[in-house]
């Protein structure tokens, strides 16, 4: 197998989830900044041109994160980041679409369409005019969350999981670029404190990180 991979949130959370699980993958780093993963060799493979991409023994290119975490659970299974159980995994999936829907998509939109709006507004539609809104939805997504999480050290009860790994790699990255999380929310905030501490959230960090001083 070869992980594509790059200097971004999502690329670091497959690399975090694979030290949590100490699985070693040859890796290809493209520079996002320069569009490597734009050129036509790469969309022809994956239409998306995003990382990161997993490719298979056979050839086969598998994008998206949620569809790697899958793949990389099946053939991985302990330790459990997404559960042992039908039930366990449904709960993951449940609570990793919640805080995706909630606070990574409306945080990735608001970089993209502001303080990224002068790399990526030749490479998609952009829409600067809604980044207000952008952030007023993700804090709500952070507010709820926080009010959920009271009792409990990780979002899904009693097990840390890929949706603690999905939602801190975004808020990491966003603490660097001006969206991190509401300073009243406590909760939150120790959480991902903890977080950090495990030592895959420091060694998933992309070597460009200390150059540019954004956490990806």
């Amino acid at each position: 197998m070869l992980l594509y991979h790059g200097a971004r949130p999502n690329p670091r959370a497959v690399r975090m989830f694979m030290l949590e699980k100490g699985m070693s993958i040859p890796m290809r780093d493209l520079d996002i900044d320069k569009g490597e993963n734009r050129e036509p060799e790469f969309v022809a493979r994956n239409p998306s041109g995003q990382v990161p991409v997993l490719e298979l023994d056979d050839g086969f290119w598998l994008a998206e994160s949620g569809a790697i975490f899958q793949y990389l659970e099946e053939i991985h299974p302990e330790p459990a980041l997404i559960g042992s159980t039908a039930q366990e995994r449904a709960e993951t999936r449940m609570w990793q679409r919640r805080v995706e829907r909630r606070i990574t998509e409306p945080l990735y939109a608001a970089f993209h369409y502001g303080k990224g709006l002068s790399m990526y507004q030749e490479r998609m539609v952009v829409l600067p005019e809604c980044v207000p809104s952008l952030v007023k939805l993700m804090h709500d997504g952070m507010r709820w969350l926080d009010s959920v999480m009271t009792e409990r050290s990780t979002i899904v009860p009693q097990r840390f999981t890929v949706a603690d790994i999905v939602l801190y790699t975004a808020v990491d990255f966003g603490d660097g670029v001006g969206l991190g999380i509401p300073e009243d929310l406590n909760t939150l905030r120790n959480w991902r404190t903890e977080i950090s501490w495990r030592p895959s959230a420091k060694t998933s960090l992309h070597p460009r990180s200390s150059e540019t001083g954004m956490r990806y």
